[in-house]
């Protein structure tokens, strides 16, 4: 797990905003709510921006995480998805 200090900076259930980067593809966004969906079931509806040459994809999605862990988890397993860059 990674070695954070959000327990200490963030007081929990908390609204988190993870963008994620990666190539361009029709398909990221819905593999993004997937994960999510694993972690913190709910509706979600990603705001997406392509790059100006059209090479990467933006993704924006907000979530309600209940602990550090979650937070934790949701960057790993978003950071794992096939053609993601960056996780921030």
């Amino acid at each position: 797990m990674l070695d954070t200090k959000f327990d200490e900076l963030m007081e929990f259930p908390a609204s988190f905003s993870f963008k994620i980067i990666g190539d361009a593809s029709d398909s990221l966004a819905d593999r993004v709510i997937a994960v999510v969906q694993q972690h913190v079931p709910g509706d979600y509806v990603p705001s997406t921006k392509v790059s100006s040459k059209g090479t990467y994809n933006s993704i924006t999605i907000h979530v309600t995480v209940k602990n550090k862990a979650q937070v934790e988890t949701l960057y790993v397993e978003l950071a794992a998805i096939e053609g993601v860059k960056r996780v921030l």
